[in-house]
Parts: structure tokens; C-alpha cells; sequence
């Protein structure tokens, strides 16, 4: 099954606000189920479990949309913690030091 490009989806996306802003029953459809909606303007499937949700502006100035939520964001590992305190092997950088391994290696 093919997948779809960036492009595609940019396409296909400005495709869908085009039709949905001048055809009235696109509209009601892209609402009701996207996936319907952009099947009629994209032949190739949306990936598996990819899921759309359209919304009208309904005289909103901003939509945000917060990323999928991150627990314990910005706390250090046990791990992490021990390569902090000197813990970690001087031969090994652990991925946080990847510019500094590169050039030490170059160098």
C-alpha cells in the first residue's frame, strides 16, 4: 500500500478546504466523517489508524493543537542522572554528546 508524501497530504488538505469552502454537501461530509471526504479527492488510503478531525472555524481567531502529552518532561533518568554526576564512561557519550563525539573523532 502506498503511503502518502508530505506533499500529498499538503495537497490533498488544501484540496479539502477548497471543496469544503464552496460545496456545501463536501462540507457536511468532511465534517461528519473526514476519512469519506478525503477519499473523494485522494484515491490512495489513509495509513492504518491515521485518525482527521475537521472542524469549522465557527468565528474562531486560533485553533491550537497541543501535542500528545509527555509525562515526567524534563526530568533526568536514573541513567541520565548518573552521567551528570560522573558516573558514566569517559569513552562513551551516551547519544547526549553526539557534535562533541563527532568532532573529537575528526579532530
Amino acid at each position: 500500500m502506498a503511503e502518502w508524501t508530505q506533499e500529498e497530504a499538503h495537497k490533498t488538505s488544501q484540496e479539502l478546504i477548497k471543496r469544503a469552502t464552496t460545496d456545501k454537501a463536501f462540507r457536511e461530509l468532511a465534517l461528519k466523517d473526514p476519512a469519506a471526504a478525503i477519499a473523494k479527492i485522494n484515491p490512495t488510503p489513509l495509513p492504518a489508524g491515521y485518525k482527521i478531525q475537521i472542524v469549522e472555524r465557527d468565528h474562531a481567531d486560533l485553533t491550537v493543537v497541543v501535542p500528545d502529552f509527555v509525562p515526567n518532561a524534563g526530568e533526568l533518568s536514573d541513567a541520565e542522572l548518573e552521567q551528570v554526576a560522573g558516573g558514566g564512561d569517559a569513552n562513551r557519550c551516551g547519544g547526549s554528546c553526539a557534535a562533541s563525539c563527532v568532532f573529537s573523532s575528526i579532530l
